[in-house]
């Protein structure tokens, strides 16, 4: 894929959930691994694991809802590897406060502002590097919610998500042709820490039967080993427990 064989991913809200579990499994295929974030702590930890796991990775604290943060990364990370050749933009969050009747703008901005805007600017600051490589994927982590609309995760993370597959699409029908492809990536639900902010928190038990991170993790790995001649331009996955479907007495979040 790239000058020596080296390749280099780039992975937001690397720092716990999915993106942490993608830049393990990313690292322990041989990717040398850009992890970013707002908590550097978090990010230092993800690096020591794969480090101790005899993967490359490297720490960036970085807010992707600041457009001017995001083009700076990107030079820093061309500066030091040459390239990026994936692109996993997982950094994501949810209120608390996530119904018609309680929902605030302040809520509402944040969501737009990160779920969105974020993966824009980040997909907008590699493009030029993808280009000139003739080569490249992006993997947007959307939602479940991205695909269905449901009560539970509120009107504002539903949009967010929906407008992720767009975009996703979208890029694939200008960039195709530059050699460049898109991975939405819709999971259900997982067992990560943005459980936390749920107004009804599930139990263990319900957590256990939910996809688990590595699950994402394993899935992303998958979609950047493909060949450039592969786009997988989307991924709708759950568990087999879906409790959308099954509709159990606790699922009405």
């Amino acid at each position: 894929m790239s000058n020596n064989g080296k390749r280099v991913a780039w992975v937001t809200g690397g720092g716990s959930g999915i993106g942490e579990a993608g830049a393990e499994a990313l690292a322990a295929d041989g990717w040398t691994v850009v992890v970013s974030g707002r908590r550097k702590d978090a990010l230092d930890a993800v690096v020591a694991k794969i480090t101790k796991n005899g993967g490359k990775a490297e720490a960036m604290a970085l807010d992707v809802s600041v457009a001017a943060d995001v083009s700076k990364a990107v030079e820093d990370i061309l500066k030091r590897h040459g390239r990026i050749d994936v692109l996993v933009n997982s950094a994501g969050v949810n209120v608390p406060k996530r119904s018609w009747a309680d929902m605030e703008l302040e809520g509402w901005n944040q969501l737009v502002d990160i779920n969105l805007n974020g993966v824009l600017y980040c997909m907008r600051a590699v493009l030029p590097a993808m280009r000139r490589q003739k080569d490249g994927c992006i993997i947007n982590v959307a939602s479940w919610a991205g695909r269905h609309v449901s009560k539970m995760p509120g009107p504002a993370y539903t949009t967010t998500k929906h407008a992720v597959l767009a975009l996703t699409h979208s890029f694939n029908m200008d960039e195709c042709v530059n050699g460049l492809r898109a991975c939405c990536l819709s999971p259900g639900e997982v067992a990560t820490p943005i459980l936390k902010l749920r107004p009804v928190v599930p139990s263990e038990e319900e957590q256990a039967r939910m996809l688990q991170p590595e699950d994402c993790g394993r899935t992303i790995a998958f979609v950047a080993s493909m060949p450039s001649r592969v786009c997988i331009n989307e991924i709708l996955i759950s568990p087999t427990w879906n409790r959308g479907f099954i509709q159990t007495p606790h699922s009405r979040d």
